[in-house]
This record gives structure tokens, C-alpha cells and sequence, in this order.
């Protein structure tokens, strides 16, 4: 997992060791660009439904659909119960994947969580989310620090043997 710090959301472009293979340039803002909202603790539900539809029209699917939008909305809630209760998302589409950040303005995440998560005990309450975004998506870094968290996930939009869009 990437670490590092990065600007405030809305405080400028996000910072390019992210996801560095595709945003050696700002994060695109034209045809790509599938979503840019804020949220806080009453638009989890409205975020959900809107990365789904977005990313059912841009050709994900089944399975891995239904694997990513829970990635992201493990995220978003984090940030509401445990970053200050708002937050950033950002959902594009490049180089054959779909890219969503996740951004807060929160303490940070303590050292202690930043390692990859092993597999929540089976009567732990809490401690998924990060776990399962590791499970289900492509690839999955972190930026963060005591101004605020991003989180990336990337999914490729082909299924596993699938090169037609490759």
C-alpha cells in the first residue's frame, strides 16, 4: 500500500503517486469522468446507486460490478464513521480500468491500520472494509496524513482471460 500526504480535498489536483501509472496528469475532467461528488452520512446510499449506474453503462458487469461498488462504499462509510463524517468521490474511466478516489479531510489514518489487513477475525465487529477493498479490487493505495486521507481503487473493466479491452 502507497502512503504518503496530499492536499485537502477540492485544494487542488490529486497528488500523482497515487495511481502513478495514469495520473501523471491532473485527474481528467472530460469524457472519462464518470462522477465528482461530495458526501456525507445521508448520501451513502445516493453514492452507491450512482457509481453502480455509472459503471454498469461503461460496461462493468456482473460479479466484478457488484465487488467494486461494494469496495467503494466500504470506503465511503469509512469516511463517514471515522473521518469527520464527509468526504470526496471521484470516478473515472482510463486506460482500460475504472479509477475512484476516495478523499477526506480527517486526522489521518493511524500507522497501525496502513498495513495490507489480515482477514478479520470471524466475530470482530469492524475492521472489513479496507480488508475487503483488498479482495475485490485490482489495486487499492493509500495516501494520508493529518490534513486527510485519499484512497484509491482501481478495477480493470475486463474480466480475468478477457483482452477485448485491453
Amino acid at each position: 500500500m502507497k502512503q504518503g500526504v496530499r492536499p485537502a480535498p477540492g485544494a487542488g489536483p490529486v497528488e500523482s503517486g497515487v495511481f502513478p501509472a495514469v495520473l501523471a496528469e491532473p485527474v481528467p475532467g472530460g469524457a472519462g469522468r464518470l462522477l465528482d461528488r461530495r458526501f456525507g452520512r445521508d448520501e451513502i446510499t445516493l453514492v452507491r446507486h450512482e457509481v453502480t449506474a455509472r459503471l454498469g453503462s461503461a460496461g462493468l458487469t456482473g460479479d466484478r460490478l457488484h465487488g467494486y461498488v461494494l469496495a467503494v462504499n466500504e470506503v465511503v462509510t469509512n469516511v463517514v464513521l471515522h473521518a469527520g463524517g464527509h468526504g470526496r468521490v471521484l470516478l473515472w474511466l482510463a486506460a482500460g480500468s475504472a479509477w475512484c478516489l476516495v478523499t477526506d479531510s480527517g486526522p489521518g489514518i493511524p500507522a497501525r491500520y496502513l498495513a495490507p489487513p489480515d482477514v478479520p477475525e470471524a466475530f470482530e465487529l469492524g475492521g472489513r472494509g479496507i480488508w475487503l477493498a483488498h479482495r475485490l479490487c485490482d489495486e487499492v493505495t493509500v495516501a494520508t496524513g493529518p490534513i486527510g486521507t485519499t484512497i484509491g481503487l482501481r478495477i480493470s473493466l475486463a474480466t480475468p482471460g478477457d483482452t477485448s479491452r485491453q
